[in-house]
């Protein structure tokens, strides 16, 4: 059986980072690890490929060889999805698709004929025996939630991975909490679901043996979910390092209740986190109320912020505007916060009802839904009725994220955030790559940038009075140069 796994296009996002992938002469951000999980659970004598649409171009003849093409991804790549399914269609080639896009949203695709709705453990070996037998079902669909401990080392070898400039790997599915907004628990259930400590030292390890020394990204929605499990893996890669000596680091995203345990911020760091992605939402307290944020309520959300960079992990966090609660003022009062915490990665968002969560059934029976998301978080879209006036969010939100990512306010949140900010932990290499990335920025940011004076006024202080952070300044000056371009065009 011949097997062709496509992942679609990446748009022009806040995550793409498409602007500054050359900085470090990349194709894209991070691989398709859901393709090359599945890729690993199908039969070893089939034949397979994979064409990551962000690395390289599909070719007809990838399709004419397949027998049949599996595809991925998430909402934000459903214009991409179309067009794989329409060449596939014209050349004759059934489409399996499976993933977050298609589990939620799977009867926007007709074209289609088969789909894996949910996680594919538990119904892949019937799938691979239906396509062996010519006789594919519609849908397949797993019962409750799969065992994670049986997921197998993803295919490594069906990608290069020096043309991306992180590596992923996954530690468990699900979250404790229950946010109106989030399709996590959808799609991956309340209770946090891990792997063996063991199994995912595996993982890594196979990383390192393809030669594999930058950051990896643990794709957890919440890694501390189940803060026991976390601790005993943390404790597996903190004698890992000490053993093998790998030069990864690692990120990952959490809940701001890391902040309250400093003996799981001191684990992480003494394993190789360097940084995570916090959903710390809103100031507003009536809006963390009306979505049902009870982990960021009743406390001093900045002080958590400083606490885990004083810990030595750089926080970056996930900002919403549009709730209903929100007061006239929120796009001063998110402003202020950012700015005041040195959260120098601020992605903020508008509300947005994602197929499925609890918010999306709630604002159906009120009758405010008006369209379908477009998984952008940065893509200055409302899909519903709001309570606030719809153009005065638009226009705040556009002004709002200008504002942040202006030169001024933007080096001065990064020198906030050194101020605080304290490098612990393994030393991560410095590859070719960051020289030639720290280079490129001299021309593009020191000479042709508008925030050039910004640029060398932040570099020679900090190579001077901070040269222990000068590689996380340097990181962050040159993400702002994609962040301001995503920024002025929404």
């Amino acid at each position: 059986m011949n097997v062709l796994l496509v992942y679609p296009r990446n748009p022009d996002t806040f995550w793409s980072f498409q602007h500054v992938l050359g900085f470090v002469a990349k194709k894209s951000a991070l691989p398709p690890l859901g393709l090359l999980t599945v890729a690993a659970m199908l039969p070893g004598h089939w034949s397979l490929r994979l064409v990551d649409l962000n690395v390289r171009a599909l070719a007809d003849a990838d399709l004419r060889w397949a027998d049949y093409v599996f595809l991925s991804g998430m909402i934000v790549h459903r214009q991409s999805a179309h067009e794989v399914a329409a060449r596939s269609a014209a050349l004759g080639k059934p489409v399996v698709a499976g993933g977050p896009l298609f589990t939620t949203g799977h009867r926007e695709f007709p074209e289609i004929p088969h789909f894996v709705l949910g996680e594919a453990e538990g119904v892949i070996e019937r799938l691979a025996r239906d396509m062996e037998a010519g006789a594919v079902q519609p849908e397949y669909r797993s019962q409750g939630w799969p065992d994670v401990r049986t997921t197998p080392v993803p295919r490594w070898d069906l990608v290069r991975t020096r043309d991306y400039v992180t590596m992923a790997v996954q530690f468990s599915r699900g979250c404790p909490f229950d946010c109106e907004f989030c399709d996590i628990v959808v799609m991956n259930g309340r209770v946090p679901r891990t792997k063996e400590p063991a199994q995912v030292i595996r993982e890594l390890e196979v990383l390192r043996q393809h030669g594999w020394s930058d950051m990896v990204f643990i794709v957890d929605d919440n890694f501390i979910g189940n803060r026991k499990r976390t601790k005993a893996l943390l404790r597996e890669m903190v004698e890992w390092r000490a053993r093998a000596a790998p030069k990864m680091g690692f990120l990952t995203e959490a809940s701001v209740n890391l902040a309250d345990d400093p003996e799981l911020c001191e684990l992480m760091v003494q394993a190789g986190f360097k940084k995570v992605f916090l959903g710390i939402e809103t100031p507003s307290a009536e809006s963390l109320e009306e979505c049902r944020k009870q982990q960021n309520r009743k406390r001093d959300l900045a002080d958590a912020v400083n606490t885990i960079q004083r810990a030595g992990m750089e926080v970056m966090g996930g900002f919403i505007v549009g709730f209903d609660s929100d007061p006239q003022d929120i796009f001063r009062r998110q402003f202020e916060f950012i700015q005041k915490t040195g959260v120098v990665t601020a992605m903020v968002g508008l509300l947005s009802a994602l197929p499925e969560t609890a918010l999306y059934k709630r604002l159906a029976r009120e009758g405010r839904i008006i369209a379908e998301s477009c998984g952008d978080n940065t893509g200055a879209a409302i899909n519903f009725v709001t309570r606030l006036d719809r153009e005065f969010l638009l226009s705040g939100y556009r002004e709002l994220m200008r504002r942040l990512y202006e030169p001024a306010n933007y080096y001065r949140r990064i020198r906030t955030f050194l101020a605080t900010y304290e490098p612990r932990g393994p030393t991560s290499r410095l590859s070719l790559a960051d020289v030639k990335a720290f280079l490129r920025s001299l021309w593009v940011l020191g000479l042709r940038s508008a925030g050039r004076r910004q640029y060398w006024a932040l570099l020679w202080t900090t190579l001077i009075g901070r040269p222990r952070k000068f590689r996380a300044a340097m990181e962050l000056w040159i993400l702002g140069h994609h962040f301001r371009r995503v920024a002025s065009r929404i």
